[in-house]
């Protein structure tokens, strides 16, 4: 898979791209988990995990909206959400004003070393180019305590492929998706020092063309 990424061009695309669309997107997608038992079924598992564990704030990484943010939220989490979007962040805290959220981007997060007890990010990875996704593995590893929780969520396929948008929802926009196997994607979190412990696949449910894959991965104490 040819990989077009230089250090930051997918940052910027990636921000403005979801500036455009962030408006039709929320609309769109309220509540991504609304109708999906399983999805909700996993992130209660993590919130579990993470109140086992730590009571270290989870970051929702590429929290969109902010309905994963709300979610943990409401099952009892310190959380807060992180969208390299500005105008995402700004639909997020209008949505849910009890809520913290932030720009930044998760290859480079404004935080301390092993402050955050979980992180979640559903859907977010898919626009990180894969020359650049153990490095943003190790952040997430850097900003873990020991025993801290990771939840991934991407469109997969059989083999690794690559789909660029230049619209979506009438907008003109300039987004990488990429689609990578689970196995793909466990190599990059082991380079990066987090384990694996589950994996699931769901096959495609209403308009979705492409399965699901979800990780749960955790940074060893």
């Amino acid at each position: 898979m040819t990989d077009p990424s230089t250090d930051t061009d997918f940052i910027q695309a990636t921000s403005t791209s979801y500036d455009a669309i962030a408006p039709a997107y929320t609309d769109r997608h309220p509540d991504g988990l609304g109708h999906h038992p399983l999805e909700k079924a996993l992130l209660t598992a993590f919130a579990e995990q993470v109140g086992e564990h730590t009571r270290a704030p989870v970051g929702d990484l590429g929290s969109g909206p902010g309905y994963v943010t709300a979610r943990l939220h409401g099952l009892g989490v310190e959380v807060f959400g992180v969208d390299v979007s500005p105008r995402m962040v700004a639909l997020a805290r209008e949505a849910h004003p009890h809520l913290r959220f932030h720009i930044g981007t998760m290859t480079d997060l404004d935080l301390p070393d092993e402050t955050l007890g979980g992180i979640t990010a559903l859907y977010s990875v898919i626009h990180i180019p894969t020359d650049r996704l153990t490095a943003a593995f190790t952040e997430f590893h850097r900003v873990l305590v020991p025993g801290g929780h990771v939840l991934l969520s991407f469109q997969t396929a059989d083999a690794d492929e690559l789909i660029h948008l230049t619209e979506r929802f009438g907008e003109d926009i300039s987004l990488h998706y990429y689609i990578r196997t689970p196995e793909t994607v466990t190599a990059h979190l082991r380079k990066a020092g987090l384990v694996v412990q589950a994996r699931v696949v769901r096959e495609p449910v209403g308009e979705e063309k492409m399965a699901r894959a979800f990780l749960l991965a955790r940074k060893p104490v």
